[in-house]
């Protein structure tokens, strides 16, 4: 009985732990302010998507960010002085990284607000459909927990 209440004691504090980490979690994304529909209602292409984007393949994600351009003029924005392209930045993360990865994107990252994209990598394997899907689901679920709107994209 003494190693049961002990196991029981453990497994309490383990979620007591957890609770407070997605609690930090979602208090360092709340700094980002809620979305504005109106800014993104009209996108219909992944490359036009100025937010942080997911695209899940079976064993990790990779989250594309466009970062805010540093300077301020909009003299030559997007000529081949400052190119848009040179602020994508892609990486490639363990979905158990999701939350800091997303913590770590700076305010100028989150041109609509506190809203991600989420799609199937259209370059995943398609015998580990499920493990992809599983990554989506648990991307999004994950996404919903920390408070964070989310757009599923079909897969293309």
């Amino acid at each position: 009985m003494v190693g049961v209440a002990k196991n029981a004691a453990q497994a309490e504090q383990k979620v007591q732990a957890a609770v407070t980490e997605r609690d930090r979690e979602r208090e360092e994304l709340a700094k980002i302010p809620l979305p504005t529909k109106s800014l993104y209602i009209d996108i219909r292409e992944p490359g036009q998507w100025e937010n942080p984007f997911i695209s899940a393949d079976a064993g990790y994600l990779t989250l594309r960010v466009i970062m805010a351009d540093a300077n301020p003029s909009p003299i030559g924005q997007g000529s081949l002085l400052r190119p848009a392209a040179a602020r994508r930045q892609e990486l490639q993360i363990r979905p158990e990284e999701l939350a800091d990865a997303l913590i770590a994107l700076p305010a100028g990252a989150w041109h609509y607000g506190r809203v991600v994209a989420v799609s199937e990598s259209p370059l995943a394997d398609r015998k580990k459909r499920a493990a992809v899907r599983r990554n989506v689901e648990a991307a999004i679920q994950k996404l919903n927990d920390l408070g964070v709107v989310v757009e599923e994209w079909p897969a293309r």
